[in-house]
């Protein structure tokens, strides 16, 4: 699901002792009365704009979507409901699309139901003890289903029946604990002989006039507030629904997908096709599902490899790099969304919290200063966090996604091929990434990145935004003079010195005889960003030092090998460099630590000994050259640290979709290849699309109509002419909450309970 939340306007009531434009107020977005999530707190404002997105796939059914307002209560326990927004799910596919203003309905106890139930009504004759007849009235709750959700959990449900006639009866039936569906029971009679607490006891000559009620609407309470009383609030809403068909129907397309990284040019594969034909109705929200089928196959970073390259072709200033909404850029964005989730974890979420915790005032700006601020305080609290996120983010290069440091690497080097007279946009061209679109975005909404659990509140989001523009300041080096561009590249990552992890360990000496108690010695082993060194001593001057781009791989030792446990072997140009952790975790940090720090080495290598060459031979294999390859592969850690449940049947089903959506913009860029074919040039017509080679692309759009109709025919055959269920956790909804100025529509009130006729 997609929400972007939107604004309000003209939120009631405007008058009285609770006037809202005194009140911060607040928009949650609810599945049933669910909350899934909540916007930030607007200040004092009748007019509120909420402008946020969130994205998220929804884990069960559901009946309704809403969207309450609330007012911020600084004196009151709970938050004031204003009015609410509510859609049923059925009713989705009218706002597809479209921007609505929707007015706020009351929020009220019994309005907030939810659910189907099944009535059973039976009008019986009895036979009494004394052998007189009389009539029974039997209603029995087959069943109750979908009753709402309280904090997450089943609610307490209890039903109750009321017979209207002469006299009025009331039967509550007892509360059931924690359930969604339930099974009730009541008789009512006239004869005496039954005494049970469900049984009601009426007189033959009024059997007639009784009247039975179950509520299927909300209960009235007798009020009804005016329409423009409340506000109303402006939605976007685009509705999906995806039907799953078996893996097989689905492999010539996902062959077709996987393939694109190897198309040559880029812009005719698959992919890239894709992103061209879907870019004016859904933007670049059709490569989400690409990225994440290409990652799960590991075909990503060659593919965003050449969509960069293809950018950088069409770059003229290096002070330009990658600042626009492309193709390239919205495919790294998404795949750092994707793999860099405990990377933000690891690295942001303790000052955030902190900054929380704290709440220390920042605001820097005369207009905005309170009444007793002191602004060079406010200055010195600010340069403290912002030292505290910055160091946070230049320390953190042992803990960044391998995939991200590979993707960076490779745009480092295209960036300086593009570019060979500028030395510094190998630089700007990473920072345009993790600075500006991954860690200031981070900052700036945590709870984005599930960093945070609700949105803070006014004030720090005010220190939150501030802090989130200095990130991007510092990370923005075209803003930046040369000498103080040259003074930053100290403290970023690609050039400070920063200790990753250093520990007590014993080493093995070179050229000495095996077995000997003297060939291991204790030493402090400690490695930074660029360089690997063992020193006699912690805070001892180095005996030896490696420098990182020269570590070739990090495995571990057979225990064979030198009779000792927790063993790994550095292997560098030089002779391996045998080290004995304390313990096997410390052995697995090792390797984890120097493995990252050294991925992006040219030459590393592809296998390696797992044992030590000793006395003219190698113990795994008895190989007597000592330069000879290994003879066993290298450990594989391209995605080892990335668990991600990616189901490439979606996804590829996704990607369907999409280009289901777009078959008429897929058929005018097929005319535009021929048309260039023919004409032998560039076309007024092919201006809306990326054609490198018109061939090669009218080639791959061929073979896309083809699997498309192939994948069109198993849906029709197995899908909409078959009346099986299919599995709810195969569907995606997409919404999307936009604004506008003036109210264009008014919702309907929430229907509740409905009824299900008896089979």
């Amino acid at each position: 699901m997609l929400l972007s939340a939107g604004e309000a306007k003209n939120l009631g009531p405007s008058s009285g002792p609770n006037r809202l434009r005194d009140l911060c107020t607040f928009c949650t977005i609810s599945l049933d009365q669910e909350e899934v999530y909540r916007t930030k707190v607007y200040e004092k404002s009748v007019s509120p704009f909420y402008g946020e997105d969130f994205y998220f796939e929804i884990p069960r059914p559901f009946q309704c979507l809403s969207f309450y307002v609330y007012a911020k209560s600084m004196f009151q326990i709970r938050d004031l409901p204003i009015g609410k927004v509510a859609i049923r799910k059925e009713d989705l596919y009218k706002y597809c699309g479209k921007e609505n203003w929707f007015q706020l309905q009351p929020v009220d106890p019994h309005s907030e139901v939810q659910g189907k139930v099944h009535l059973e009504m039976k009008l019986n004759e009895l036979i009494t003890e004394n052998g007189s007849i009389c009539q029974q009235l039997v209603v029995q709750i087959i069943a109750c289903q979908g009753l709402p959700l309280i904090s997450g959990q089943n609610c307490d449900p209890y039903a109750t029946v009321t017979l209207v006639g002469p006299a009025r009866w009331v039967y509550k039936h007892k509360v059931k604990l924690k359930v969604s569906q339930f099974i009730m029971f009541w008789q009512v009679t006239r004869s005496s002989s039954y005494k049970g607490r469900s049984h009601f006891h009426v007189e033959e000559e009024d059997i007639e006039k009784l009247e039975i009620k179950y509520l299927l609407q909300p209960k009235g309470n007798g009020t009804k507030s005016k329409p423009d009383d409340l506000g109303s609030l402006r939605l976007k809403v685009t509705y999906t629904e995806d039907n799953v068909l078996p893996s097989a129907c689905y492999t010539a397309l996902r062959n077709l997908m996987l393939k694109s990284p190897d198309v040559k040019p880029i812009s005719a594969s698959a992919a890239h096709v894709l992103g061209d034909i879907c870019r004016e109705s859904v933007g670049y929200d059709a490569l989400l599902p690409v990225v994440r089928l290409l990652l799960h196959h590991n075909r990503l970073l060659p593919f965003l490899t050449s969509v960069a390259a293809l950018e950088l072709e069409n770059t003229q200033e290096a002070n330009t790099i990658f600042r626009g909404n492309s193709l390239a850029t919205r495919c790294i964005d998404d795949m750092m969304k994707i793999v860099g989730k405990s990377y933000l974890t690891v690295t942001l979420k303790p000052v955030l919290n902190e900054i929380f915790e704290s709440n220390k005032t920042c605001e820097i700006d005369p207009v905005k200063l309170k009444e007793g601020d002191n602004v060079e305080v406010n200055k010195e609290n600010l340069q403290g966090y912002v030292h505290k996120v910055f160091t946070s983010i230049t320390q953190s290069s042992s803990s960044c996604p391998p995939l991200m440091c590979d993707v960076f690497r490779s745009l480092r080097q295209l960036a300086s091929k593009r570019f060979p007279a500028d030395p510094h946009v190998q630089y700007s061209a990473v920072s345009s990434f993790i600075f500006l679109r991954f860690f200031a975005v981070a900052v700036l909404s945590p709870h984005t990145f599930q960093l945070r659990t609700h949105h803070p509140d006014p004030e720090i989001s005010r220190t939150l935004t501030l802090i989130s523009k200095t990130i991007q300041s510092l990370g923005s080096w075209g803003s930046l003079s040369k000498n103080k561009l040259v003074r930053q590249l100290l403290v970023i990552r690609f050039r400070c010195v920063h200790v990753i992890f250093n520990r007590e360990v014993h080493k093995r000496a070179q050229g000495r005889k095996r077995l000997r108690k003297k060939n291991f010695k204790k030493r402090w082993l400690r490695v930074t960003n660029l360089e690997l060194s063992y020193h006699k001593q912690k805070g001892k001057e180095a005996l030896c030092v490696i420098p990182v781009k020269n570590i070739l791989g990090v495995e571990k030792l057979e225990e064979s090998a030198f009779n000792r446990k927790n063993m790994f072997q550095v292997i560098h140009s030089e002779k391996p460099l045998y080290v004995q952790a304390g313990n096997c975790v410390e052995t697995n940090s090792w390797i984890e630590v120097l493995s990252q720090v050294s991925r992006c080495n040219p030459g590393r290598l592809s296998t390696f000994h797992p044992s030590a060459y000793v006395g003219g031979s190698w113990l795994c294999c008895t190989e007597t050259n000592e330069s000879t390859p290994g003879c066993k592969p290298c450990t594989a850690t391209l995605l080892a640290n990335i668990q991600l449940d990616i189901d490439c049947d979606r996804e590829t089903e996704r990607i369907f979709s999409f280009f289901s959506s777009s078959r008429s913009r897929l058929q005018k860029m097929e005319d535009a290849c021929a048309g260039m074919s023919v004409y032998l040039g560039q076309q007024e017509e092919c201006s809306a699309f990326t054609i490198q080679d018109p061939k090669e692309t009218f080639r791959t759009i061929k073979e896309l109509g083809e699997v498309l109709d192939d994948l069109q025919a198993h849906h029709d055959s197995k899908g909409a002419l078959t009346d099986e269920p299919v599995n709810f956790h195969n569907y995606i909804y997409n919404y999307t909450v936009d604004t506008s100025l003036k109210p264009t529509h008014i919702t309907k009130p929430v229907t509740n309970l409905t009824h299900i006729p008896p089979q």
